[in-house]
């Protein structure tokens, strides 16, 4: 399974940014999908997670209300739109997935395939 992440870029505080994570190799549509995230000094957490057919999703405290994340099974992609964009957002993001698809768990351990990344920098 590759995961291609693409999006990233530089916004102003207060703005928006739509990633998105295409998948090849492998149809993910029974996978968990999955954005997490990594801080400079900081461990790599989650973001958001969207069941196999996004019937659940989770997100962490921190983006709640403000990030969205949804998925597309018949072009085997996943997008997160952020909005309300703060300097406390500035990270690389990561794309992941997980076998089986009705789980949600937080920890990037338990996510078996990662894109490489795309960096998310906010401006103050």
């Amino acid at each position: 399974v590759q995961l291609v992440e693409s999006g990233g870029g530089l916004v102003t505080s207060g703005g928006s940014l739509t990633l998105s994570c295409r998948a090849s190799g492998r149809t993910l549509s029974s996978y968990t999908m999955s954005w997490f995230r990594q801080a400079p000094g900081k461990e790599r957490e989650l973001v958001a997670a969207i069941s196999w057919n996004g019937g659940k999703t989770v997100y962490a405290d921190s983006v709640k209300g403000r990030f969205t994340i949804s998925r597309d099974n018949a072009e085997n992609a996943v997008f997160l739109q952020m909005s309300s964009l703060n300097p406390e957002d500035t990270a690389v993001y990561y794309c992941a997935t997980r076998f089986p698809g009705h789980e949600l768990p937080f920890k990037s351990d338990d996510y078996h395939y990662w894109g490489q990344g795309t960096q998310v920098t906010v401006s103050s």
